[in-house]
Formats: structure tokens, sequence, C-alpha cells
């Protein structure tokens, strides 16, 4: 009896092609180590991936040529892809406040029509889940590295009204 046969890792990256994703490219950043016969350049890449549903991820991938991190970064983001709770597909349910490091960013929600204002890595993360009318601001830094890892603390940490009344064991239509 044999045992059925893993997918390999080329295999699993056409499958992913395969999904309705939209990859958005945050920033390259191109790193220099010096070395007795000169400097020795490395790469490294922020994707963010999401569905346009509410589902999204960042990834980080670091090579020595920029495809290969591009294709690390994707990977990775596509692995830690998570659910978020957004307001009649089109923008959040409540004001919110994300913070990591030295980056802080505040996210409030905007009536329809109002389109995505945010700046630096927040529209890539808006645009991959869904959000279209938002209204944010970043504080603090502007290393996409902090404003992408603050924002996902702000939209991991947004309550739906179901979400809330299930805490409080009430039925999803008492709020």
């Amino acid at each position: 009896m044999s045992k059925p046969r893993r997918a390999s890792v080329e295999e699993k990256v056409e499958n992913w092609q395969s999904d309705d994703l939209i990859e958005k490219l945050v920033a390259i950043k191109r790193t220099a180590k010096v070395v007795k016969g000169g400097s020795r350049f490395n790469f490294s890449a922020i994707v963010v991936v999401g569905d346009g549903k509410g589902k999204v991820g960042y990834g980080l991938g670091k090579a020595k040529e920029v495809p290969e991190s591009i294709r690390k970064a994707t990977e990775q983001a596509r692995k830690n892809m998570k659910v978020m709770a957004i307001k009649d597909g089109r923008t959040l349910h409540h004001e919110i406040q994300g913070r990591y490091g030295a980056g802080r960013v505040v996210l409030r929600p905007a009536a329809q029509g109002t389109g995505i204002i945010a700046g630096g890595a927040m529209r890539p993360i808006f645009e991959a889940v869904g959000v279209t009318d938002v209204l944010a601001k970043s504080l603090g830094t502007s290393n996409p590295h902090n404003l992408i890892k603050a924002t996902f603390d702000a939209l991991e940490s947004i309550n739906s009204p179901a979400m809330v009344a299930a805490k409080r064991g009430l039925a999803a239509d008492a709020l």
C-alpha cells in the first residue's frame, strides 16, 4: 500500500494563483551587506493578499532577487490570511485604533461614496480586504512594516454586532 503523494511547493503556488485573490505589493527595500570585495545586495518585499470579501493577510519575503522576494512574501501572505468583520461589505463597524511599535493608526467608518482615504501602507490593505469607504490616519512612524501590523491589529479587534451579541449571550438581532 503506497502513501498518497504530497503536493510540491510549485504545485501549491500554482493552485494559489488560480484563486480570485487581490495581491498588492506594498514595499520593496534593498539592503546591502558590505564585505571584503564590495557590497552584497538583498531585497525584502511586503505583500498584502485579500479576496475582497473580508479575508486578508500580509507577508514579508527576503531574497537575493526581487521576483523571488515577492514570491516568498505572497506565499507567506496567503498562509496568514484572516477574516475581518466588515459592515455591508464596504466599511467598518466602528471607530478603532491600532498600534504596533511606533506605528499608530486610527480607522473610522465612512459614508457610502467616500472612498478609501488612507495613506502609505494602509491603502493596499483596505483594497485587498474589500473596504471601499473608510477614513484612516497614521500617527507616529511611516515605516510600512509597523503601519501594516498596526492596521491589522486594529482590523482584528473590530467587533460586529453579531460578535457582541454572542459575547453577551443574546440573539444577534437583539442589539
